[in-house]
């Protein structure tokens, strides 16, 4: 087997998860426009398509894609089983084609029945085991050739020296201030955890949503992200100084006084919980936890102690979705939960990108991130399988909040273009492939934030 044969199956096996990943969308698709009552026969409707009817021609959709995917299937598993290597990448192929047909079986009853009972919960399951089985397979393909990337060190430690510019630089003029004071508040972070939480309010609405409170939800939740950045900027100032992507941040250089930094922090934070409590008291709990989670668990003890940092640090970028979802309802609702989940599982996928692009650095500053304790390949094959669940999880928030084609469009295309990227990431192992795919993530997640936004209101 050539190398030729290895990378033209991977690139086979990554386009049929993403076909695997398209029919589950087109089949939540097509449970919400309740096609089954427009096409009950089986394995064909007994109209033809039709741009009359929107719901027969979802139907017909999704006949011809589970069609064309389960050919796919079967393609994949038959030159798997002659070319991968790895006799696990052979029976996660099997598995999937063995569940194939067992899937088609639960969507003719699905079908045929109008999708009473269990069967479309069912129908579902098989379809998450059949992707699941999928992306181990490429998984597993994907670590070919990769068990030489050794971790850094199991017990990193902090350099002695710092590596950065620390010489002190004094604010020239009030533009160089303003700058610094911003710079404090990581304004980068704020655009998106900004969409995370008006997704929350579009997917958790059940009626018209004020401007007060869109304004007073976002205003509140952009200051507690300076307010929470700030903090961190202030309680990482020493370690700062040994990374080079920090060392020229406000506090290291001095040119903002660690006392104004503080003072600063906690203004912000006052005016954040001032805002959330013009919505209501749900709000104003869930945004300070969200301040105290990023600034003292994830920034005190998560980030420096344990390689799970970026997962359990997840439930602070989360934590805006559920705060969008109380500021509509007062309450946390199952669609804020959902999409709370999507982003808790995005956020490993995302940020192991930059961890391994500046592994030196977090090793230099003593931080257990996972490309320094358990070593690239192993946090290459951890980006792959979070971005997975992030796919089957931005499903889900789909199906539960009755979102349309928009968002099932958008999940799809832009998802291939991040497992494009992630499997480029496999292949290459540089930095600039680190941060092609840490630039896709972020791509995938604000286009799908905005989709829902757009495809909530729509409806």
């Amino acid at each position: 087997m050539g190398e030729t044969d290895t990378r033209t199956f991977t690139a086979l096996l990554a386009g049929t998860v993403i076909g695997v990943y398209a029919l589950i969308v087109a089949g939540a698709t097509a449970a919400i426009a309740d096609a089954a009552s427009a096409c009950s026969a089986w394995p064909v409707c007994s109209q033809p398509p039709s741009l009359a009817d929107p719901t027969l021609l979802i139907a017909w959709g999704h006949r011809v894609t589970a069609l064309l995917v389960g050919l796919l299937v079967v393609l994949t598993a038959v030159v798997g089983w002659r070319v991968a290597r790895r006799r696990r990448v052979k029976y996660a192929l099997a598995l999937a084609l063995a569940l194939f047909p067992v899937q088609v079986g639960v969507g003719a009853g699905v079908a045929t029945t109008g999708g009473v009972g269990d069967l479309p919960a069912i129908h579902l399951g098989v379809a998450a085991s059949i992707f699941g089985a999928l992306v181990a397979a490429l998984a597993w393909q994907l670590e070919t050739g990769a068990d030489d990337d050794q971790p850094v060190s199991t017990d990193p430690e902090p350099a002695p020296e710092p590596v950065g510019d620390l010489t002190v630089t004094r604010p020239s003029g009030v533009r160089d201030t303003v700058r610094a004071y911003v710079s404090l508040t990581k304004p980068r972070l704020m655009w998106l955890l900004s969409l995370v939480a008006a997704a929350g309010m579009a997917l958790s609405a059940e009626g018209p949503i004020t401007f007060q409170t869109v304004l007073a939800t976002l205003g509140g939740g952009v200051l507690a992200i300076g307010s929470s950045g700030t903090f961190n900027h202030v309680l990482e100032r020493d370690v700062d100084r040994r990374m080079n992507r920090t060392a020229d941040r406000p506090l290291t250089t001095e040119q903002v006084p660690v006392s104004r930094a503080l003072a600063f922090g906690f203004a912000l934070g006052a005016l954040s919980l001032g805002a959330f409590l013009t919505v209501n008291v749900l709000a104003a709990a869930l945004g300070l936890v969200a301040i105290v989670f990023y600034s003292v668990v994830y920034t005190l003890v998560l980030k420096p102690n344990t390689v799970q940092n970026t997962v359990i640090g997840g439930l602070a970028g989360a934590l805006p979705a559920l705060i969008g979802s109380a500021a509509v309802t007062g309450t946390i609702g199952v669609p804020g939960l959902a999409l709370a989940l999507v982003i808790f599982l995005w956020t490993p996928a995302h940020f192991y990108n930059l961890a391994l692009a500046y592994k030196d650095d977090y090793a230099r500053a003593g931080f257990p991130m996972m490309p320094v304790v358990r070593g690239e390949a192993t946090t290459r094959k951890h980006i792959l399988w979070y971005l997975g669940a992030t796919l089957l999880a931005a499903t889900a928030v789909t199906a539960l909040a009755d979102l349309g084609v928009l968002v099932a469009l958008t999940t799809v295309a832009l998802g291939a273009v991040f497992l494009w990227m992630v499997v480029r990431l496999h292949r290459e192992r540089t930095e600039s492939a680190a941060f092609r795919a840490f630039h896709a993530s972020n791509a995938y997640l604000g286009a799908f934030l905005v989709a829902i936004v757009i495809d909530a209101f729509a409806i």
